[in-house]
């Protein structure tokens, strides 16, 4: 018992020196795109701003982990990541999202 206290905390010190976060921190809120007219798209983009790059449209539905949130200008853009794809990664606003 007193061993595994001292591995736990000591992987905890580790874990903080390195800089990592916890699993559950960069996963913890799961939304789905919602409110994009009818045969369009939200687009994920490259930055959070209109003159990013579009890397893929997606439609209502769709389900996002949410990373990260920023204010640029009057628009609250999200970091986001595809439930199904975690590695494809964008931008979105946060006036498309809803909670799951």
């Amino acid at each position: 018992m007193r061993g595994t206290i001292l591995m736990s905390l000591a992987a905890a010190g580790l874990a903080l020196t390195l800089g990592a976060q916890p699993a559950a921190a960069a996963w913890r809120d799961r939304y789905e795109v919602f409110g994009v007219e009818e045969g369009d798209m939200l687009k994920m983009r490259a930055g959070p701003g209109t003159g990013f790059v579009v890397i893929v449209g997606l439609p209502n539905g769709t389900g996002l982990r949410v990373h990260s949130c920023e204010q640029t200008g009057g628009t609250r853009w999200c970091k986001v990541s595809l439930e199904r794809a975690h590695g494809l990664q964008g931008y979105v606003s946060w006036a498309y999202l809803r909670k799951k």
